[in-house]
């Protein structure tokens, strides 16, 4: 289940979720820090096979949600690693105050991945603030939904139909139409996506479809470009 994407940088896909009755992928990162130990992104549901697989790679200290609609798994891998410190973007902690936060993310990396890992905030939304990451080893930015690319073959019927009306699908995916209008502040928004495309990322992994292994920025910049 867990596939190396990039030198230090992993990936698994998970089961498909349900969001207002769409069928979600889901997929996680797992990245192994100069330090040896393991930082996981989003993560999928747990099972016997993706544990031996993260065990291997170091023993996991951090575990990240990147916005607060991704926490469907974070108690079981928190349970499974009792030592990993949990980490809430903007909204979470409050949403879910069962989950043991250590904190929540900010703009800056937290000292325990920064030798290692970027990261920077979408501000601005109403709705919903994501946090974005860059592993600077690779060059692989790491985004959740701000950007999605749902395979074509799998959008079929109305529902495939909405989300090709939404900019969901294929390589010129983008971001969700009713969440862009939540954007009422563009300028800490438009700021965040210079920050991004500065770290001129080469890869590019996303929650949602299609990843990129090469000429991640123009694909970044054209998907943002609402902003």
């Amino acid at each position: 289940m867990l596939e190396e994407f990039a030198p230090s940088l992993y990936i698994a896909d998970g089961p498909e979720v349900q969001f207002y009755g769409f069928p979600y992928p889901t997929r996680m990162v797992v990245v192994q820090l100069s330090d040896g130990n393991v930082w996981v992104w989003s993560p999928v549901a747990l099972t016997d096979e993706l544990v031996i697989a993260v065990d291997a790679i170091g023993p996991v200290r951090y575990i990240i949600s990147p916005n607060k609609i991704h926490h469907l798994f974070l108690s079981e891998w928190v349970e499974h690693w009792p030592e990993a410190s949990l980490f809430a973007p903007p909204g979470l902690a409050s949403k879910k105050p069962e989950l043991n936060f250590v904190a929540e993310l900010g703009d800056e990396p937290h000292p325990g991945w920064a030798t290692d890992i970027d990261q920077v905030i979408f501000h601005g939304s109403l709705a919903m603030e994501e946090v974005v990451f860059f592993h600077r080893a690779s060059r692989t930015a790491i985004i959740c939904d701000l950007i999605q690319r749902h395979p074509e073959s799998k959008m079929t019927g109305w529902k495939g139909m909405l989300m090709r009306l939404d900019s969901l699908v294929g390589e010129r995916g983008s971001t969700p139409r009713e969440w862009r209008a939540t954007f009422l502040r563009r300028g800490p928004a438009r700021a965040a996506r210079e920050e991004v495309l500065s770290w001129k990322p080469e890869r590019l992994v996303i929650a949602h479809g299609e990843c990129v292994q090469h000429g991640a920025s123009p694909i970044i910049a054209d998907a943002l470009s609402w902003i």
